[in-house]
């Protein structure tokens, strides 16, 4: 009895948890609208301001989360982003990474999917933040480039949530970025249980139980030391081979 009245009190939280953001998104419309208005051209400063906004509202959330008994979380190391070239990358169980991360550390510029601009609860954060789409071309390199002359950057370089199977997949692309203009690479591992809010999965599919988020800050990675005497494309190639590993291991419980 005690189990059934738990799951319908998650039930119902994660309900009024989808409903708040999506609130919470039509809100922002407003609130961000002199951040976002200028969207692509708005300065960095107009950006950190509209992160700082986003930051703690998207904190809030996770607090509500937390409070409603969906999920817990644990951070280690987050003490160690926010420097300027950092190129954070970290693999991508689940739809509530982002938010996880930017409420924790809000300093950050980010890569997201094109879609998502037209995406009602997030086009008005990625705007005022200053994130930019991925296009796949060399257009973001030049963008990336730039963001990292004074910018932290994150990214999650399997390019869509992990499936089912908690196999990371990494695209070279993110390997590149880093490689040619990051001072230094940093690895968020994402550890979660049991898994949830994966890519089609229904909302009202939750979990037996609570779940359970270890996001845990990894060394530092040189990008100078893996392109001493290798060529870039021998050093992306190991160097993306290094990090999926790198996931692969210290992704699992």
């Amino acid at each position: 009895m005690a189990e059934k009245l738990d799951w319908i009190r998650r039930f119902l939280g994660t309900l009024f948890g989808f409903v708040l953001f999506g609130i919470v998104g039509v809100l922002f419309k407003i609130v961000l609208h002199r951040y976002a208005k200028n969207y692509p051209h708005n300065d960095l400063a107009t950006q950190l301001q509209g992160r700082q906004i986003v930051g703690k509202t998207w904190r809030f959330f996770v607090n509500y989360l937390k409070w409603a008994g969906i999920l817990e979380v644990k951070y280690h190391g987050f003490e160690r982003l926010g420097r300027e070239g950092q190129l954070v990358l970290a693999n991508h169980p689940s739809l509530l990474d982002v938010v996880l991360i930017f409420s924790q550390e809000p300093r950050f510029n980010c890569i997201v999917k094109k879609d998502l601009l037209d995406n009602p609860s997030m086009s008005s954060p990625i705007r005022a933040c200053g994130f930019i789409p991925n296009t796949e071309s060399e257009e973001l390199l030049e963008q990336s480039h730039q963001i990292l002359q004074n910018q932290v950057l994150l990214l999650f370089p399997e390019g869509t949530r992990t499936d089912w199977d908690g196999v990371v997949k990494l695209h070279r692309g993110a390997v590149s970025i880093g490689l040619r203009s990051a001072k230094v690479i940093t690895p968020i591992v994402i550890k979660m249980h049991p898994l949830n809010f994966k890519k089609g999965q229904p909302w009202y599919k939750i979990p037996s139980k609570k779940i359970c988020y270890e996001l845990t800050v990894g060394e530092d990675i040189d990008p100078q030391q893996w392109l001493a005497e290798k060529p870039l494309p021998i050093a992306s190639r190991r160097l993306n081979d290094y990090l999926e590993n790198y996931f692969n291991t210290y992704s699992k419980d």
